[in-house]
């Protein structure tokens, strides 16, 4: 059997809980990044910092739990968990053995800078550099972020005509989004065509985590990177920053915690959601023919990978879905799952009107070309064969039993399969075998 991959793309908060106490004492050192993470706080947890930020005394656990009703206790006991797990507050002892919370001191005075003014600046706004010659309105920004990120995601299809860095194709293949054999080029996993479906700016933060865990492994300085990521989030889009660089609207939306609605509208930007690009362009008829509505290079290369294109026209492509096609999309590790919701969030507002959406000829018949699959399961294995006897047979047969390494027997024909971890000790004892017979 396969394995299922499923995509888990941590928040900011999950990302940050599990780095170690040192690297989160070094993070809230800057004022950015304690204004990034207090941003991302649920409501209630923001109102515990506001009351406390300018308190020098720890409160007690009881008082701070009369801040809320009692039906509200839930959403209090998840405060102090997020809290505590981002290292926010402390518990403290009180006089008399009671318990109570004060904030992070590094953190309450980074964030009082934050918030009040003070400190050093965060970046450079370049403002002894002079005329800037080469400045960039934000909609050349825009289609600069969005072309350069489609590279990656043209690439991740098989799009001839995408070409990524070395590095970057082998952090890919890391994440587990690509899948790379012995000479050939990576192509897609099932993690990667999950991937393909998310939003930009999911797509983007998981990356970015793929990216922060490879640095790690590199020895690179994780609380520098981070640092610098926050700052970036509080750019302005558009203005320059330091000697000459220009965030776009990716970089600056990476750690503001903004919903995607502010991110650039693409042709081929893949949101889950209907409304927003080619989202609501495919047609699926029972005869299993597939039209694509589309002039996105990105969409038709998501369509062939699990379909035979037939036709392409200006503004339209004709693919067939067909048993080989499933079943080789199947083989790169999509699942038909994959395919009918990928079918399914696309499908165009005529289609969407029927129901159900797809026709259950073709929803059924794609679950069964993978079923066909399933039915086999492939294990590595030693063969042993021409035995002189069957007593020869046997007696080598249950010394593989016996090692629970026998992993398939044919006693008619005194054929056997042992484990490749089992095969050293069986023909071992082979060998003493027969010379002592």
């Amino acid at each position: 059997m396969r394995l299922r991959v499923q995509l888990q793309c941590k928040n900011l908060h999950e990302y940050l809980r599990e780095l170690s106490p040192e690297i989160l004492d070094r993070l809230y050192n800057h004022p950015a990044t304690c204004l990034a993470v207090y941003r991302e706080l649920p409501c209630l947890a923001k109102n515990y910092v506001m009351r406390m930020l300018f308190l020098d005394q720890p409160l007690p656990q009881a008082a701070v739990a009369l801040w809320v009703k009692l039906d509200s206790q839930k959403d209090h006991d998840e405060c102090v968990s997020v809290l505590a797990g981002l290292r926010l507050w402390h518990s403290q002892q009180l006089q008399g053995g009671l318990q109570g919370y004060i904030l992070n001191p590094v953190f309450k005075e980074n964030l009082r800078i934050a918030l009040l003014g003070g400190g050093r600046a965060w970046a450079d706004e370049g403002s002894t550099l002079g005329p800037d010659r080469h400045a960039r309105d934000i909609e050349s920004l825009d289609r600069y972020a969005m072309e350069r990120w489609e590279v990656i995601l043209h690439f991740m299809v098989g799009s001839p005509c995408a070409a990524v860095s070395q590095d970057l194709a082998q952090l890919l293949v890391q994440a587990g989004l690509m899948k790379s054999e012995a000479g050939e080029a990576p192509y897609i996993t099932s993690a990667g065509f999950q991937f393909l479906l998310l939003d930009t700016a999911s797509q983007l933060w998981y990356f970015t985590l793929q990216y922060l865990k490879s640095a790690q492994s590199r020895g690179m300085d994780l609380v520098e990177i981070l640092s610098f990521l926050f700052q970036l989030s509080f750019s302005t889009l558009g203005r320059r920053k330091s000697r000459r660089y220009y965030p776009t609207r990716l970089a600056i939306t990476l750690a503001a915690g903004v919903t995607t609605s502010s991110l650039p509208s693409s042709s081929s930007n893949l949101t889950s959601t209907t409304g927003t690009g080619d989202a609501g362009f495919i047609v699926v008829e029972t005869n299993y023919r597939i039209y694509a509505y589309t002039n996105s290079e990105l969409q038709i290369a998501l369509v062939a990978l699990f379909s035979e294109m037939l036709y392409r026209f200006p503004n339209v492509v004709v693919a067939q879905v067909t048993r080989e096609s499933v079943q080789q999309a199947i083989a790169n590790g999509i699942t038909a799952q994959q395919i009918i919701h990928f079918l399914r969030t696309r499908a165009h507002p005529v289609m969407l009107k029927q129901t159900p959406v797809l026709p259950p000829t073709i929803t059924d018949q794609i679950r069964l070309w993978e079923l066909e699959r399933d039915r086999l399961q492939f294990t590595e294995g030693v063969l042993y064969n021409q035995f002189l006897s069957q007593a020869d047979f046997e007696v080598l047969r249950d010394r593989a039993q016996g090692l629970g390494c026998l992993v398939w027997q044919d006693v008619a024909h005194r054929v056997m399969v042992v484990t490749p971890q089992g095969h050293s000790e069986v023909k071992r004892f082979w060998k003493r075998q027969k010379s002592n017979p």
